[in-house]
């Protein structure tokens, strides 16, 4: 058997054993030459004579050389044994363990950077808001504020214009603050008199000048003032509710003025709001029957109103859209031209004894730096928060004014508000918030009602889609088999 070839060239079984395990020295002949070897070695006895030379006795009776020749085999098996395959494998499965568990770091990580950056994104939102309604209250109280210093500061000192004069003066602060947050938050700072010149553009490209200081100052300083007398006096006359109230149709003013002036365009709700804004001053002059005080009163609080509309649009028309730094140097503009071209109307009323005080130690200081103080805080924060926030709010808390005056009023004066004082208030103050509106509103609300019926016609299809879905399969339980007609 061992003496026979096979078809395939394989002669005996060792052979066909080395072939099909894959023995990597296997030639075909091997185990024949092997058993050769063998019978050589065997025949080669100690005394006997032997066909080879001793040197290839030598060769063939090593130990080392037999060593060799059965080991090669023995570890190339080694190497092909089950041993071998489970290292491998195991290898295989901790390197895959390696992989699976560094892309499970990876995910991990991915999850905890996107936690993060979620949680930042809310605490950021949550900042933006409590910014945002710290504006709205700080508006809201600094207003508040000065309305109620100013009827206090009445009961001992009546002299509006010298309070307007006073208060206005301090707007030359206006710029050394803005300035000061410059130099805390800015990374270029720069230098004081190059900082002034920057935001004296706002009067051209030339920066300010003697001449524009006269041509653009006056009008708008003379404005100002007027705007804060005749309020001042609009409180002598009336209480700090009602003309709060109503110098919020300034925003209606604005609107008309922008729209005749400017060419503005045409919105409905605004034009609503405008005449929500004149009935509600209607009713409030009506309400004591168009006669006393009241009328007088309401026409201070209107003309205030109105002086104030004035500025803004005439603002817009001739020196454009200010940032902050730009808007703090016009305020401290006009509290300079208050102080020099306006300084003698004061003293004027008073050697008149039109507004006239003795002695001079009698002037409630005090009351008149509080006053000053608030009016400075309000300006400054409108003008602020329009940078920093969205001009809306800064309208938001102009008529919160409104409801924190009459709270006021309430607890502390005791007052008592009639029907027709309090429907005029809400009037006015409903006309304002109308006046906040987009001028895309309409498109915005048709958009949204749209989108809202959409949504509604999607969830109906996906009802009927599955109350569908329920017959069949109920159908198919009961043993229902519908037949399509032909």
């Amino acid at each position: 058997m061992d003496g026979k070839a096979a078809p395939n060239g394989v002669a005996t079984i060792e052979d066909r054993i080395l072939r099909i395990t894959g023995y990597y020295g296997y030639y075909p002949g091997y185990s024949s030459q092997k058993s050769v070897s063998r019978s050589s070695v065997i025949q080669c006895k100690p005394g006997g004579n032997c066909p080879s030379t001793h040197r290839g006795m030598t060769r063939q009776l090593s130990p080392l050389s037999v060593a060799e020749d059965s080991a090669a085999p023995i570890l190339e098996l080694q190497n092909r044994s089950p041993s071998g395959i489970y290292r491998h494998s195991r290898v295989e499965r901790q390197s895959r363990s390696g992989e699976e568990g560094t892309q499970t770091h990876t995910e991990s990580s991915n999850q905890e950077a996107e936690g993060q950056t979620r949680c930042q994104s809310c605490t950021s939102t949550f900042l933006k808001l409590i910014w945002r309604f710290l504006i709205i209250l700080s508006v809201s109280s600094s207003w508040v504020g000065t309305t109620q210093f100013v009827k206090i500061t009445y009961e001992t000192f009546d002299c509006p214009f010298f309070m307007t004069w006073f208060s206005t003066n301090w707007n030359i602060m206006v710029f050394p603050i803005y300035y000061s947050g410059h130099l805390a938050t800015a990374q270029e700072k720069q230098s004081p008199i190059k900082k002034f010149r920057e935001c004296s553009r706002i009067f051209g490209e030339d920066g300010l000048t003697l001449k524009l200081f006269l041509k653009r100052t006056a009008p708008f300083s003379i404005l100002w003032t007027l705007t804060n007398y005749l309020y001042l006096l609009a409180l002598k006359k009336l209480t700090a509710t009602d003309v709060s109230a109503l110098f919020c149709c300034n925003k209606a003013f604005v609107f008309l003025l922008s729209w005749i002036v400017l060419k503005d365009r045409f919105m409905g709700a605004r034009i609503v709001a405008a005449i929500m804004a004149i009935t509600g001053i209607v009713m409030m002059a009506y309400a004591d029957g168009f006669q006393g005080d009241s009328i007088i009163g309401v026409a201070y609080a209107v003309g205030s109103a109105s002086t104030s509309a004035l500025y803004k649009v005439l603002f817009k028309m001739f020196l454009g859209s200010a940032n902050f730094g730009e808007a703090a140097h016009f305020v401290s503009t006009l509290g300079f031209f208050n102080l020099i071209f306006i300084s003698v109307t004061p003293i004027i009323l008073y050697f008149t004894k039109v507004e006239y005080w003795s002695p001079f130690s009698a002037v409630p200081w005090g009351y008149l730096c509080g006053v000053a103080g608030l009016w400075l805080a309000f300006n400054i924060l409108v003008n602020v928060g329009v940078v920093l926030t969205y001009p809306i709010l800064i309208s938001i808390g102009t008529v919160l004014s409104v409801p924190g005056n009459a709270a006021v009023d309430l607890l502390k004066h005791k007052m008592i508000f009639s029907v027709v004082r309090l429907g005029a208030t809400i009037i006015i103050c409903i006309g304002f918030l109308l006046m906040l509106l987009p001028e895309e509103w309409d498109e915005i609300t048709l958009r949204f009602i749209n989108s809202l019926k959409e949504k509604k016609s999607e969830d109906h299809a996906d009802d009927i889609t599955d109350s569908s879905v329920h017959t069949r399969s109920r159908s198919r339980a009961n043993g229902t088999v519908s037949i399509p007609l032909a």
